[in-house]
């Protein structure tokens, strides 16, 4: 029988199956057919060596193998799984089957207990009984996200802009995360909060006993330190950040990106316990003191679901117009990619499905298709990975231009800028959202594009369309229209004054608007005018 060697890959929303080099759909009602039939299986965990994998996982690896089974983990440790290696998660896994229903009275009394104190200390229309703000005391920011080995990405950018910049308006803040995050400053106390591998098996009742994991650390922690108020990034099922604020007695900032109940409506699995997620959502949009969030419809969805549009500062997101800049000098990546004598299309994101990288690669056969000579002249540079690659290869495929783009995979956060910089034209080809609601995305690609000063052509969705304007920062298509997409990426191709034009123009409107220390400014600022201070 032949050799065969099956990886299987943990992205965030799912597992991907691969089989040498080529994507093998495996799914409950196929796996039968795939037991005990490759030679070799190793699963890649997006989870450090020390965090526990699911039981369910393991004995997935283990059948499908007639052979070797292996972890391999990201720092490169490896582990053999064995018969005898899993009957140890095999017990976990009962034990946790036995008492997960503890866990879910446990958050639902919570839930139960914020609401009865909003309502009793009249927060349940944003009024507040604290005491002003005192920025001479130390903030924590927390992020309980359960997502490792996190290296890019627009969330890397957000973090590290506010968590960089805080220390502007008060002593350097405490870092409260699961993992470490690329940029922050390295003089910013950084505490790592690893969850405990109880429940791993059983992944929203995981999310939902961290809330108590993660409180439990935090005071440890933090124990005899006074503090500022609490900025916790808000995330499916936790509540850490108003427990802390409870405790401690100081205000709760929260950063609200959107609502995790309708992304994985729209995007991930449906959630098990989907009322308890709302609730838990109510919780914090209702108990924050401060909602930082950063797009109109966001500002617009929390009002209508009650929250004092007095307490929310409507805030896009930002960039560091020092670490992004035209200055930044690509020549290595070009040297690197043989793009010395292009003209190059540059793309950066972690091609989500709200992004578009599938839309370019369509758009960019077009262009191929309607100036030939463009084979010759022109390459597409897309930086990053994700749930739609696939259909960015399939796109470039059918179309025959696969040589004349090159696929540079997920690089490290530091590296973006020369990236970046490596690109003559940049492109920002969002698309809508699939229910037809308001796109609510505040791409922090969009921002950096602006600082590097390079040409742009984005979709006109919302608010990209505001934060840009046709033909003066930025050369607007309609969103979803490759053939618009492909003739704007031609007009700038072919007209380097303008490319020029625009550029400077955005690098001018970002540093004066849209920088990560006017960004966190705003947030200060509402939080002294909220709290009285």
């Amino acid at each position: 029988m032949e050799r065969k060697k099956l990886t299987i890959i943990h992205s965030p929303m799912s597992y991907e199956f691969v089989l040498d080099k080529n994507t093998v759909r495996i799914t409950r009602k196929t796996i039968l057919k795939h037991l005990f039939r490759y030679h070799e299986v190793e699963f890649i965990p997006r989870c450090s060596a020390g965090l526990a994998v699911t039981f369910r996982t393991l004995l997935l690896t283990k059948i499908l193998s007639r052979g070797k089974s292996v972890i391999v983990y990201p720092d490169g440790h490896t582990k053999n799984i064995t018969v005898f290696s899993l009957i140890k998660p095999c017990v976990s896994f009962l034990k946790s089957t036995a008492e997960k229903s503890l866990v879910l009275r446990e958050i639902k009394a919570a839930c139960e207990r914020f609401a009865h104190e909003i309502e009793d200390r009249g927060k349940a229309h944003g009024s507040l009984t604290r005491t002003p703000v005192d920025l001479s005391k130390p903030a924590v920011y927390l992020r309980t996200n359960l997502q490792f080995n996190v290296t890019a990405g627009g969330t890397v950018g957000h973090i590290a802009g506010v968590l960089n910049n805080l220390g502007f308006y008060g002593p350097s803040p405490f870092f409260l995360t699961v993992g470490h995050i690329p940029t922050v400053d390295s003089a910013i106390q950084t505490i790592i909060m690893e969850p405990s591998p109880e429940f791993v098996d059983f992944r929203e009742i995981w999310d939902m006993h961290c809330n108590t994991v993660f409180f439990n650390k935090a005071c440890e922690a933090l124990s005899g330190t006074e503090l500022s108020f609490i900025f916790q990034r808000y995330c499916l099922y936790n509540y850490t950040g108003v427990e802390l604020s409870r405790h401690f007695r100081v205000p709760l900032v929260l950063e609200y990106n959107g609502s995790e109940v309708w992304v994985t409506d729209n995007w991930a699995r449906p959630l098990k316990y989907r009322p308890l997620a709302v609730k838990i959502e109510h919780v914090n949009i209702r108990y924050a003191d401060v909602i930082t969030t950063i797009s109109r419809p966001l500002f617009d969805d929390l009002v209508r679901r009650g929250v004092d549009p007095g307490k929310i500062v409507l805030n896009p997101n930002g960039v560091d117009p020092g670490r992004y800049s035209p200055d930044v000098d690509g020549t290595e990546v070009r040297r690197k990619y043989e793009l010395e004598n292009y003209i190059v299309i540059g793309f950066i994101g972690t091609f989500g499905p709200w992004h578009g990288a599938e839309v370019l690669a369509e758009a960019f056969g077009i262009l191929m298709a309607r100036y030939p000579h463009y084979r010759t002249t022109v390459r597409l540079l897309m930086i990053g990975d994700g749930t739609t690659m696939p259909l960015v290869r399939n796109n470039l495929g059918k179309n025959n231009v696969e040589n004349c783009c090159i696929l540079a995979g997920m690089q490290p956060q530091e590296e973006g800028p020369k990236y970046l910089a490596a690109a003559d034209v940049l492109v920002s080809p969002h698309m809508p959202n699939s229910d037809g609601t308001p796109f609510f995305g505040s791409p922090t690609k969009l921002f950096e594009y602006m600082a590097m000063g390079k040409g742009i052509v984005a979709s006109d969705l919302d608010q990209i369309g505001e934060i840009l304007e046709h033909d003066k920062t930025a050369w607007l298509v309609p969103p979803g229209d490759t053939d618009a997409l492909a003739e704007g990426l031609h007009v700038l191709i072919d007209n380097e004054q303008l490319r020029k034009r625009l550029g400077e123009n955005a690098r001018k409107e970002v540093v004066e608007k849209y920088t990560w220390r006017e960004h966190t400014r705003k947030i200060i600022e509402k939080l002294k005018e909220v709290t009285g201070a």
